[in-house]
């Protein structure tokens, strides 16, 4: 991590009065309802294709993740049932939650959202198609903790009257945001991604992930506090968000030592980092 943006770690007694003040969104009945499903020993893909096609904008996400490079398929699916049966419930529950977290958030400023969730969506992407790269790390995961782990972004936005005019110039650099955050907040996304993730019954080490990744420590806490399986996903994210600012040319960077952690956790070379710019260019096109 970027040492020089590390801010003084939340004690407890802030940490209870940080969260008492933020209003987490309520879990959606139809998050709910998918998570039911896809957790059956032989979950029904009818019932899922049923719940994605009552909703216009998670049969258009589904529609384009099933013909993502994420999924690799050759041919193109034109149908939800189509997409459905590519995605597997996984990525499935990712559309349904990531549609339930964008309605939750309607109302915020309309650009800002876009241009937030437009860059998480492309981060996800990358990052998924990269844990194809890596064995251990799942896809899916990737794909999924990429894709939330600055999601209590736009809900500290709903929480905080001036947040956008403490924080709105930052939001492009997570990073950095976080020591605004503390400053004017007492507490920060990260805090509350993991909050959120509880809530919303993600993987527990997604929850992890998202608590600690712009920790300064996170690469030598315990493995009962961060698991490694957890540390992959933080670290891989971060190669992604390198690649991509270096394929955009974006001045909002990632810290040149949370880049070298990563590299050193995962063995990155500069080859390999030179393979990842043609797959991320391939995403992002």
């Amino acid at each position: 991590m970027n040492t020089a943006l590390a801010p003084r770690p939340l004690t407890h007694k802030e940490l209870e009065e940080a969260l008492v003040a933020v209003r987490i969104p309520a879990y959606p009945a139809v998050v709910a309802e998918v998570m039911r499903e896809a957790q059956k020993d032989d979950p029904q893909v009818k019932v899922l294709a049923r719940i994605i096609a009552s909703d216009v904008g998670m049969s258009a996400m589904a529609v384009k993740l099933a013909n993502s490079p994420l999924m690799g398929g050759a041919n193109p699916v034109k149908s939800v049932q189509q997409a459905v049966n590519r995605l597997g419930t996984s990525n499935i529950l990712n559309v349904v939650i990531a549609v339930a977290l964008h309605k939750s958030t309607e109302g915020l400023p309309e650009d800002l959202m876009a241009r937030f969730w437009a860059r998480s969506s492309t981060l996800a992407l990358a990052t998924g198609v990269l844990a194809r790269k890596h064995v251990g790390i799942s896809p899916e995961l990737a794909y999924t903790y990429a894709l939330f782990h600055d999601a209590a972004i736009p809900v500290m936005m709903l929480n905080f009257q001036r947040y956008t005019d403490h924080c709105g110039h930052l939001l492009d650099d997570p990073e950095a945001l976080t020591v605004l955050e503390r400053e004017h907040f007492k507490c920060d996304h990260a805090v509350v991604g993991w909050l959120l993730a509880r809530n919303w019954g993600l993987p527990d080490s997604i929850a992890a992930a998202i608590r600690y990744h712009h920790d300064p420590d996170a690469y030598i806490l315990p493995e009962r506090e961060l698991p490694s399986g957890a540390l992959a996903l933080i670290a891989l994210t971060v190669i992604a968000e390198h690649v991509i600012a270096d394929c955009t040319g974006s001045a909002a960077e990632v810290g040149s030592r949370s880049v070298e952690n990563a590299r050193i956790f995962l063995g990155t070379s500069d080859a390999d980092i030179d393979e990842f710019r043609e797959l991320v260019a391939a995403v992002m096109a």
